[in-house]
């Protein structure tokens, strides 16, 4: 087994394409075919110049060319739409360089499952299965064209133009008599700067099903866990790590949000605390898209916890006897022992087994790693606190609750 998992796992590692999120698709080759991006992501500085260029320079010329960039005459000009801007300077460019983040931090998790030989021998064939069809789906160009036609009739028809765009005379557009007539920046924004990070984010997401689809396949074959594993996991406790590999995409997510909120503080009289539901929510469903994947292996970490607590403790019911009999009932015979000798250090010891046993986890990641996602996806919308109150109280608020 040892012998086969080890070929597998080079084989893994010598061809890195074999096993990527991003390394992939009809965009990636269209990066390669461009000079964007090298084989492994290399050229990351210009591909961040060049698609934040394409989408933000030529709204900035346009309005400057309408008048609509400093304008005094409208609510709303571009200069001082700071959703735009933190959409398309901060958040796509965060996006665009989480493709090698992910990349580089997925591989290893791959690669451990093989090195732990986590996956038996007989169940290497269907590991390379699941890798295959997982690299399939990440290389189709028809998921990818979907995506594109549904940025364009959901992502800007309905969603930007009912639920995200301001109903004021902006440098974008302005509504009369229930018709929106767009300016030239305008018909920009909705035909190529929305469209191009609507795309990327939906990929994001896409490539996360890939992930989640990966694992729930490894998921379906009886793993090599172990219940007395130090990690407490089984074996698995390696997981919670790649959850840190979509921080960048939680943290995009954030700044998007709080681009959103600042707009509609300063130019539609709201309030941050008006976005209670909206903040909880893009929260929650950040956090499930990363750690509901690894909830797969939920099942198989019960049953070795299951199974662990019945055969360690029968194990330890026997030693504890040989201990009874040794130093309490020392007419009976003794038996060969778990413990030699049976004395109070090694019942000790393996009370702390058992202790730990019973607090193997049914899930691979921990609250810690909740904590910190929670944090970097606030992280961008604590700075509209200043909004709700002084640098001064909220210092004061924030010893009290520290002192």
């Amino acid at each position: 087994m040892h012998t086969e998992n080890k070929t597998l796992t080079h084989s893994i590692i010598k061809n890195p394409v074999d096993f990527s999120l991003v390394l992939g698709g009809f965009l990636y080759q269209f990066f390669l075919r461009t000079h964007l991006s090298g084989n492994t992501l290399e050229l990351l500085t210009r591909r961040i110049i060049i698609i934040s260029a394409t989408a933000w320079l030529p709204l900035l010329l346009l309005s400057f060319a309408q008048g609509n960039a400093m304008a005094a005459n409208i609510p709303l000009p571009f200069l001082h739409d700071v959703e735009m801007h933190v959409r398309l300077l901060v958040a796509m460019p965060i996006l665009i360089a989480a493709e090698l983040i992910v990349h580089q931090r997925t591989l290893p998790v791959v690669v451990a499952f093989l090195e732990r030989q986590l996956i038996p021998a007989s169940a290497i064939p269907q590991f390379e299965a699941a890798i295959d069809s997982s690299m399939r789906l990440r290389n189709s160009a028809l998921a990818e064209f979907l995506m594109i036609g549904i940025v364009y009739i959901v992502g800007v028809l309905f969603i930007w133009r009912t639920q995200m765009s301001m109903d004021v005379q902006s440098w974008y557009g302005s509504l009369s008599h229930q018709t929106f007539h767009p300016t030239w920046a305008g018909w920009w924004l909705a035909l190529v700067s929305l469209p191009i990070f609507q795309f990327l984010l939906l990929r994001w997401y896409f490539r996360i099903f890939i992930w989640g689809r990966f694992l729930w396949k490894v998921s379906q074959i009886k793993l090599n866990l172990l219940f007395s594993n130090p990690d407490r996991c089984g074996g698995l406790g390696f997981l919670s790590q790649i959850t840190y590999a979509f921080a960048p995409l939680l943290l995009a997510q954030g700044v998007l949000l709080a681009g959103m909120i600042c707009d509609r503080v300063l130019y539609a009289n709201a309030k941050l605390i008006d976005f209670q539901f909206e903040i909880v929510g893009l929260v929650c469903l950040q956090l499930f898209c990363v750690l509901a994947p690894l909830m797969v292996f939920t099942p198989q970490l019960l049953e070795i916890k299951r199974t662990g607590m019945l055969e360690f403790g029968n194990m330890t019911h026997h030693a504890v006897i040989d201990f009874h009999n040794r130093w309490f009932n020392q007419d009976q015979p003794a038996s060969q022992s778990l413990m030699d000798p049976p004395d109070i250090q090694s019942l000790s010891n393996l009370g702390a087994c058992y202790e730990s046993i019973k607090q193997l986890s049914w899930l691979p990641f921990n609250l810690q790693n909740v904590i910190q996602l929670t944090a970097v996806s606030l992280l961008p919308v604590a700075p509209l606190l200043l909004s709700m109150f002084s640098v001064e109280e909220l210092l004061g608020k924030l010893l009290k609750i520290l002192f």
